[in-house]
């Protein structure tokens, strides 16, 4: 069953029996139902299957409103995301470590092609054409290449990326989103340890 106007996400988790709400376009998301203080019922966003520990762990990407205030029977879009802001300090790390670790040929290719310079690290859910500088929003960090090598310790995150936008949550590529599934696993564990 698809999720359809008439059925909100939360009704249709709850007729499908389901305390975690994979996402029907992005398989790699999951929607878990939270109450948040000032919101409510809302949806954490994450990359994991496991429910978070707590509604704002590190491992949440942002939080969806279960419904749109002051309209009845209005869905919760993209414009509703909520940021969380631990998950960005998290995802950063993760893909310094990841490039640091060289997890992701697609990068490692990209610096071989570059051979010199700074290199931007995009989002993949809105690539730039070949040759081109992306959005703003798309680029997550830049580092130097020398030698057609990443420098990982040269990573800069970049302050206008923005975890969701209207192209969708953070879609990393394949090694990096590798990664970063990692490390939130064992941010989860420490999490639940505390």
């Amino acid at each position: 069953m698809e999720v359809s106007e008439e059925n909100t996400l939360e009704a249709w988790g709850t007729m499908m029996g389901l305390d975690v709400i994979s996402d029907p376009s992005r398989p790699d998301l999951f929607y878990h139902p939270v109450s948040l203080p000032m919101v409510g019922s809302a949806y954490a966003v994450s990359f994991l299957t496991q429910p978070p520990p707590t509604p704002d762990s590190c491992s949440v990407l942002g939080w969806l409103p279960a419904e749109t205030a002051g309209e009845a029977d209005a869905e919760a879009g993209l414009n509703d995301f909520v940021e969380n802001p631990k998950f960005r300090v998290i995802m950063h790390e993760a893909i310094q470590t990841g490039l640091q670790e060289k997890v992701d040929d697609i990068w490692i290719n990209a610096a071989l092609q570059l051979q010199q310079g700074w290199m931007h690290i995009h989002d993949s859910r809105n690539l730039p054409a070949l040759g081109r500088i992306g959005d703003p929003d798309d680029i997550i960090a830049s580092v130097l290449v020398q030698d057609s090598k990443i420098l990982p310790d040269t990573y800069q995150s970049m302050p206008s990326y923005r975890l969701c936008t209207s192209d969708g949550p953070t879609l990393l590529t394949e090694g990096l989103a590798a990664k970063l599934k990692l490390v939130l696993e064992g941010a989860i564990a420490r999490e639940v340890a505390q």
